[in-house]
């Protein structure tokens, strides 16, 4: 099991670029997408939607009607929060020290002075990084993309970026430390309800008006991670032949509309339970 030594080391490698290597071109988009098995990922992406539309989607609904929007932005201030030390270890790890300050910073200064991280009283613009994407900065292939039960789009290397997250986020080890019982479970399901109500709208425009809705979704998370990796640097690529409707400018206005549905801003916990995220 990976322990607190293992998130040491990474904050020791430092000598890598920010930024992944070239590999990680523009053209990856219209690439033909490494989908071995296929098959398999459309079933569990059929199953995960269902699983989205029995439980998910309602209490999202719920949530987004009934919460305040005081206390839906409080939610999110703190869930962003809990996760600024995980964004730290992987901007140090990979070089990024001006990134990995203002983590810091943004999490000390809204912990102490925004009630625990419920008000964002920083004000710093921080970069979700996770270890999937600093796995890419150390040269790591993408690998085959993967639909994960309950969990949805991954990549083999975002999926082990994951599994490590799980065990060297800060935030889990100060919880299990102190005996919080569940706190992974209780965390999860809040960074699921929260993501789920901010894209309800946009994922029901996109499978609304998407051929292949499957495809649409797996070239939307696949732009996504690509902007990540370039640190935002890089303007939403057109998505070919996934409307009826988009015509060529008006698609990289959609891919920017969903664009955060695929963010894993949870540090270690894994995406939403939908096969949407």
């Amino acid at each position: 099991m990976l322990t607190g030594a293992v998130a040491l080391s990474l904050v020791g490698l430092t000598g890598t670029a920010a930024t992944a290597q070239d590999t990680e071109s523009s053209t990856m988009m219209y690439q033909d997408v490494y989908d071995p098995i296929e098959p398999l990922n459309r079933y569990f992406f059929d199953v995960n939607n269902a699983l989205d539309a029995l439980f998910l989607k309602p209490v999202a609904h719920i949530y987004r009607d009934a919460v305040p929007d005081g206390v839906k932005d409080s939610v999110s201030n703190f869930l962003t929060n809990l996760s600024q030390p995980i964004y730290f270890i992987n901007n140090v790890a990979q070089g990024d020290l001006d990134g990995a300050g203002n983590n810091m910073g943004a999490f000390f200064t809204n912990t102490f002075l925004g009630v625990g991280g419920l008000f964002d009283v920083a004000q710093l613009e921080t970069e979700d990084e996770d270890l999937g994407q600093t796995f890419a900065v150390w040269g790591v292939p993408e690998g085959p993309y993967l639909v994960l039960p309950v969990f949805g789009p991954n990549t083999t290397r975002e999926a082990v970026g994951s599994v490590g997250e799980y065990f060297i986020d800060p935030a889990n080890m100060v919880a299990e430390h102190h005996d919080i019982d569940n706190f992974r479970i209780y965390r999860t399901g809040a960074h699921a309800i929260d993501f789920r109500y901010q894209s309800l709208d946009s994922v029901d425009d996109i499978e609304r008006n998407s051929i292949d809705f499957y495809a649409a979704i797996r070239s939307l998370y696949r732009q996504n991670r690509k902007n990540l990796l370039m640190d935002g640097n890089e303007e939403a690529t057109p998505l070919p032949d996934i409307s009826f409707d988009f015509e060529e400018d008006d698609a990289p206005g959609a891919a920017r509309k969903v664009s955060n549905l695929f963010i894993d801003d949870t540090g270690t916990d894994a995406q939403a339970s939908t096969g949407l995220n």
